[in-house]
């Protein structure tokens, strides 16, 4: 526990202060940012830094120029307070007076110093880009040493710390309570949108990035002799577009066939668009032996209760047909379904136009179900039947026999 002082002790609704170490150090590691106050000849100055806590020291962010970290150079430090507040609720009344808010708010008073021990600040620095994504100092590049110079770090001991927060319902005045006016509480949170590469980035999206789901909804990098699959990513619009530019790549598909670089991209956030809502795991497929992005592949509709998923929104350029590329990635795919996640079910759904899908689906051992009328809407307007196929794990084991020894030539049919 923190003791309380003259500065921490509320004057008003105590009921919601805290001097708890653990909930004031839960609140300080969940808030990426906090407002840092300070005079300045006498005049208040508030400035928003990012910060981190390191045990019981909480470290702030700032440039060697700035004026508070110019004035923590002396023995005494410099006289600070800083806020973090975290809004929970929006809380509706039936009156005016006694809306709210649900929060959590950590104030902290005392003398910081500018921190001076080369070790202990590359420490703080790494400690920062450890919280904004763990594992990210090891996938980033380093300060350099000018960047070390223009940047400093202020510490601030823990000491005067006092913890508010507000949680609950709704506190109308019971002379309200028949009035004719919705009240209740709007719940908030902080969520991570969907990562947006920078121009020119290649590299594929970190795990450290991607939200921790079920196993049926991670597209984890699959590795074959033919191709890999890897997370699709909006860093392979380029290259995606390169390779399935062709009308014929687009025949049978739903959507329009991109016209420039942009417009592949904007596929590419609709499949990612679809993964964080859990209707599809999109993969990039690769060649192996060249490492060039030679299409696309999914898992859609994947059910965990069911066991059940659908191998879709396959694309393949045509340069890599009948390359072994389409029978391995099938292979990886189905492999992983049945023998990974323990599926009992996977389907597959082509157009009845296009034969040379549904033979290739038929060649992976799959069964045709039957035909569903009118379920797919073309990028036409128009509706398209389409050919439903399965495979049971029961059938699975004979079915990849049959799938490795098709692979065993050098020259697979796809």
């Amino acid at each position: 526990m923190y003791p309380r002082t003259e500065r921490t002790t509320a004057s008003r609704t105590r009921d919601r202060m805290s001097y708890d170490q653990t909930a004031a150090h839960g609140v300080l590691d969940e808030a990426y940012h906090c407002a840092l106050g300070f005079t300045v000849d006498g005049e208040p100055r508030v400035l928003p830094t990012l910060h981190v806590r390191v045990g019981d020291t909480l470290y702030l962010h700032g440039s060697t120029g700035s004026r508070p970290l110019l004035a923590a150079r002396g023995d005494a430090g410099l006289p600070v307070c800083v806020a973090v507040t975290l809004l929970d609720a929006l809380v509706y009344a039936r009156s005016q007076f006694n809306h709210s808010a649900n929060y959590r708010s950590v104030v902290a008073h005392g003398s910081a110093r500018l921190v001076t021990d080369e070790r202990e600040r590359t420490a703080v620095l790494t400690a920062l880009v450890e919280k904004v994504a763990a594992g990210r100092s090891a996938d980033s590049r380093p300060p350099s040493r000018r960047e070390l110079a223009e940047t400093a770090v202020l510490a601030l001991p823990l000491r005067e710390v006092s913890v508010r927060t507000r949680t609950g319902g709704v506190n109308d005045d019971p002379a309200d309570l028949d009035l004719p006016y919705w009240a209740g509480v709007l719940p908030l949170r902080l969520t991570a949108g969907l990562p947006e590469p920078a121009p020119g980035v290649t590299a594929p999206l970190p795990a450290y990035l991607r939200p921790a789901r079920s196993a049926w909804l991670e597209p984890v990098v699959l590795r074959g002799e033919h191709v890999v699959l890897e997370p699709l990513d909006l860093a392979h619009a380029e290259e995606l577009y390169a390779a399935l530019d062709d009308p014929e790549v687009w025949r049978y598909v739903g959507s329009p066939r991109p016209t420039s670089v942009a417009e592949m991209a904007g596929h590419v956030r609709a499949a990612l668009a679809d993964h964080q809502r859990g209707v599809r795991v999109p993969w990039v497929q690769r060649c192996a032996a060249t490492g060039a992005v030679v299409g696309t592949t999914s898992y859609y509709h994947p059910d965990e209760d069911l066991r059940s998923v659908e191998i879709g929104y396959t694309q393949l350029g045509r340069t890599w047909w009948r390359t072994g590329i389409n029978t391995e990635a099938k292979l990886l795919l189905l492999t992983r379904a049945f023998e990974e996640l323990d599926a009992i079910r996977v389907t597959w759904q082509t157009s009845t136009l296009n034969e040379r899908s549904q033979r290739a689906i038929e060649r992976l051992g799959a069964t045709r179900e039957g035909t569903l009328r009118a379920n797919r809407r073309r990028a036409d307007g128009t509706w398209r039947n389409s050919a439903l196929y399965s495979m049971l794990a029961d059938e699975w084991p004979n079915a990849q026999v049959s799938l490795r020894e098709r692979l065993r030539p050098a020259a697979s049919v796809a």
